[in-house]
């Protein structure tokens, strides 16, 4: 089994971290440089920043916080939200990021991706996707779980990695903030159709919850939280400790 990474995600709205329930009620939590920072001295393995409005926006990704983040802390960091041409990545790459997240932007103009890997290199661009059940079916959401594309979202996914997105974040609406555990059933049908690395997001309550993702589905690479890492209900010291007594590895 590869080392498995553990991601916080920063969620960044006015300056703000916040964090909600199923993408809405969100609630303020904290600054994000030193949110960031603690994270960096606790263990984490990266790190993911999200401007969440930029998009419904139709605004540019923050950059002084970026900067300031990316001077201060030494993981991994990446960043989305706003992404929608190659001059966002260049911009964001320049503050400090070390992989850009591309969502709507994708979506809106599918090229972007191919473009921005020919440019950057794959692992440079990592996909994104909201994913939702609707009837039955999952569908791809934009604008931060706002729009319903209409998208089935595992040939959305497969379509991406073959133009070039070297990473997938999977996000699931149905269970964000719910802390029953992760999507299980919705990350296995993208783990079949892909070889890239795959993030799991969305629903983490507790430290099992991560045992029982990397035992059940041993192709995951990562585990992203929020609002778990962010109050202090798990630790990431004490989940590695954890994940070591399971037999899954992870950086220390």
């Amino acid at each position: 089994m590869i080392t498995k990474r553990i991601i916080p995600c920063l969620d960044v709205r006015d300056g703000r971290v916040v964090k909600g329930v199923n993408f809405e009620g969100l609630r303020d939590v904290s600054s994000p440089v030193a949110l960031a920072e603690y994270y960096s001295e606790n263990g984490a393995d990266e790190l993911v920043f999200y401007d969440i409005t930029a998009s419904a926006e139709g605004r540019r990704l923050f950059t002084d916080i970026l900067t300031e983040t990316a001077r201060r802390v030494f993981i991994p960091l990446t960043v989305g939200g706003g992404i929608n041409t190659i001059d966002d990545f260049d911009r964001v790459l320049k503050c400090g990021a070390d992989k850009v997240s591309v969502n709507s932007g994708a979506i809106r103009n599918p090229a972007l991706i191919a473009e921005a890997a020919k440019r950057y290199g794959d692992q440079c661009v990592v996909l994104s996707v909201d994913v939702k059940r609707v009837d039955g079916v999952f569908r791809v959401f934009a604008k931060g779980g706002r729009e319903n594309t209409g998208m089935e979202a595992i040939s959305w996914i497969k379509r991406c990695v073959d133009d070039g997105a070297g990473e997938i974040v999977v996000n699931s609406i149905d269970t964000d903030g719910v802390k029953g555990g992760f999507d299980l059933e919705m990350l296995q049908a993208v783990c079949d159709v892909v070889s890239v690395p795959v993030i799991a997001s969305g629903g983490a309550g507790k430290i099992e919850d991560f045992i029982t993702l990397f035992k059940a589905l041993p192709k995951v690479d990562a585990g992203l939280a929020a609002s778990i890492f962010h109050f202090g209900e798990v630790k990431i010291p004490d989940l590695k400790n954890e994940m070591a007594l399971a037999g899954i590895p992870a950086r220390r």
